[in-house]
């Protein structure tokens, strides 16, 4: 899994987990539906600025945003 997968799949579960579509995810932390879109399609990785608006959004901290399985184990990102 590279870092653009498990950043989506992190932002899957924790809108599972609070009950909030993508779209109130991107109202309640300030990043645009077409950025969230992006994101969410693979068209673009998210910055770590914009990691860190969603999880104030969903008021969790930036540690408890990347203290997860998808994160232990990326794949090398230089080829």
């Amino acid at each position: 899994m590279n870092i653009g997968d498990a950043v989506r799949k992190r932002i899957n579960e924790l809108c599972e987990e609070k009950k909030i579509t993508l779209n109130r995810l991107g109202t309640i932390s300030g990043v645009t539906q077409s950025t969230l879109k992006n994101i969410m399609s693979g068209r673009n990785n998210a910055t770590i600025s914009t990691v860190k608006k969603l999880c104030d959004g969903l008021e969790i901290t930036i540690v408890e945003f990347f203290n997860t399985e998808y994160f232990l184990n990326l794949e090398q990102e230089i080829k």
